[in-house]
């Protein structure tokens, strides 16, 4: 798998393995106590960032975690969407990363102007993963970013779309699916907000992978 890190390294923006050890688990443990009491909101008071509870509950707590604008979503229920590959499937969609739900929970759509790509991927036996945030010059300009909600899902109900070596880290279930619990979050806690960078709509999606980081960084210089 040497070639597909060193490929994915090149191109895309790669977080390092999350690792949590007992204290930061005894107070995820504590929100999700509280939580059971209050119809599974979890009311988060932990100075430890967003991401790594989603990544505890991942983890450690058979969970999926599905990212939304709308705070208020009692049943999942499956809808017609495009998988990595373009075919289109109904089904409810989710993900065992912690950091790719929350570009969706944050990303307001109703600012899309063109189209705007994403992703996170995998490479099978390898914790690490790799991301690419895209919108249009356009939608940039519109000030995209929103509040919204960290929805985790039972794990039994879904099966990953992809085993190849290289996968995009996409869950799906053909059934209705209850969340177990809802966390809230806010642009600021999506750690790559700096790292979205602008494209065309009407370019390759492969010039636009290539070019990401290249562009990612004239962003960061220019700010």
């Amino acid at each position: 798998m040497g070639m597909y890190s060193f490929l994915l390294k090149r191109l895309f923006i790669q977080m390092p393995s999350i690792v949590i050890d007992s204290r930061e688990a005894n107070e995820y443990e504590r929100l999700l106590l509280r939580a059971s009491q209050s119809e599974g909101f979890i009311h988060y008071d932990c100075h430890y960032p967003k991401y790594r509870f989603i990544s505890y509950m991942c983890k450690q707590k058979k969970c999926m975690a599905h990212g939304s604008n709308t705070s208020s979503i009692e049943q999942f229920e499956p809808r017609k969407q495009t998988l990595f590959n373009g075919k289109y499937v109904e089904a409810v969609f989710a993900t065992k990363d912690a950091i790719w739900p929350l570009f969706y929970a944050v990303f307001d759509r109703s600012k899309l102007y063109g189209n705007f790509r994403n992703g996170c991927l995998r490479i099978h036996n390898e914790d690490e993963s790799y991301y690419f945030f895209s919108l249009t010059e356009q939608t940039m300009c519109e000030g995209p970013w929103t509040e919204g909600s960290i929805y985790f899902l039972p794990e039994v109900n879904f099966r990953r779309v992809s085993n190849r070596g290289v996968f995009f880290d996409e869950w799906i279930s053909k059934e209705p699916v209850v969340p177990s619990y809802r966390l809230e979050v806010t642009k600021e806690d999506f750690p790559l907000l700096e790292k979205v960078s602008i494209h065309k709509s009407d370019e390759s999606i492969f010039k636009t992978w290539f070019s990401y980081k290249r562009r990612v960084n004239n962003l960061l210089l220019k700010r």
